[in-house]
Order: structure tokens, then sequence, then C-alpha cells
């Protein structure tokens, strides 16, 4: 009777442990040369998001980028760049994800996109501070397009900061934002 008991308690802890782990998500380690940032990854409420971020870094896309803009106490961008400028070439766009529920706050990674909510691809920024100006919204029953957040950093948020406080100034074909003193993402490793 015991060792049933036992049996018993024993296979539900095993359970609520592998439910806890499907939930935490996947994550991934973006490797800088100011330092690493460890995010965790949110599938269950922007799975195409996920998915189109785990794609490009398996591939290799963000390897060897550079964070191209910088706005002081805002945001840091990359996954687009090369150190030379160069845009790497995209997959489509992926379907805008936004009215998931997650909001742009302090240490949320999201992607970057043009005009059309469906025209996310490949770059991604993470927010130095909460910026409630960037998400999803529903007034008078019509959506306001933000920006699909799908993660947040769990680890390296001084990096972030040590990334947000650097000066910026003109580089490549823009006009400023970007880090006068080049930082490169080395590369981006999935943690399954």
């Amino acid at each position: 009777m015991i060792m049933r008991f036992v049996f018993s308690l024993v296979s539900t802890l095993v359970m609520l442990t592998c439910a806890q782990a499907q939930q935490a998500g996947t994550q991934a380690v973006i490797h800088t040369s100011v330092g690493e940032i460890v995010i965790e990854l949110y599938p269950d409420k922007a799975p195409a998001t996920v998915e189109n971020f785990l794609q490009y870094a398996k591939t290799g896309h963000y390897d060897r980028t550079i964070i191209h803009r910088v706005v002081s106490g805002y945001v840091i961008q990359g996954g687009g760049y090369s150190r030379y400028f160069n845009e790497r070439p995209t997959r489509e766009p992926i379907a805008y994800e936004g009215g998931n529920g997650l909001k742009n706050r302090r240490g949320a990674i999201a992607m970057a996109r043009g005009d059309d909510p469906d025209s996310a691809q490949a770059q991604w920024f993470i927010n130095i501070q909460d910026n409630d100006d960037l998400d999803h919204k529903t007034v008078e029953g019509m959506p306001l397009y933000g920006y699909v957040v799908f993660g947040r950093v769990i680890e390296g948020m001084n990096v972030v900061d040590a990334i947000g406080a650097v000066e910026t100034g003109p580089g490549g074909p823009f006009e400023a934002e970007v880090p006068v003193e080049q930082i490169l993402v080395e590369r981006v490793d999935p943690l399954e």
C-alpha cells in the first residue's frame, strides 16, 4: 500500500515537472561582443514568431550581425545587418501575432516590422524600458497593431543596458542611432 502511494506520488511529481518544463518554453542565448543575453521564448503565445526566430538562429542568419540601432533608454535592435551594413537576405514575412497578451515591458524581445503588421522577418529588438506605446491594443473594437513580443530576457539584462548606453551616430544607410563602436552579435544558440 505504501509502495503504491510512493509510486503514485513520484509519477505525479514527474508529470508536474514535465508540464512545467513545457510551459517554461524554449530558451536561446544571444552571444554579443559585450556579453551573453539569455532569453526565454513563448511558443504557446507566439508560435509562428518563435519558430521563425529559431529557424533564423539555427541556419546561422544572426551569426556575425551587428546591433544596428540603439535608442537610449528605449530599445536595442539587431538581426538584419552584417558589420559592413549588408542586409542579410530573409525568408517570407510571418503573420502578426500581437494580440497574444504579451507586453513590450523592460526585457521583452519583440519582432521589428514595417508598416504592415504582417511584415516581420528576421530583425528583433529588446525593450530597455516599459514601452506601452509599442503594444497591441484594441480601441473602440478596432485593433491598433503593435510589435509582437515573443520572449523576455531572463539573464544578461546588464548586457542590454550596457549596449543601450553606448554612443551612437550615423552609420551605413542610417542617419542616426547606430553604435559608434560596433557591437557584434556573434551568434544565437537555441537551447531546447
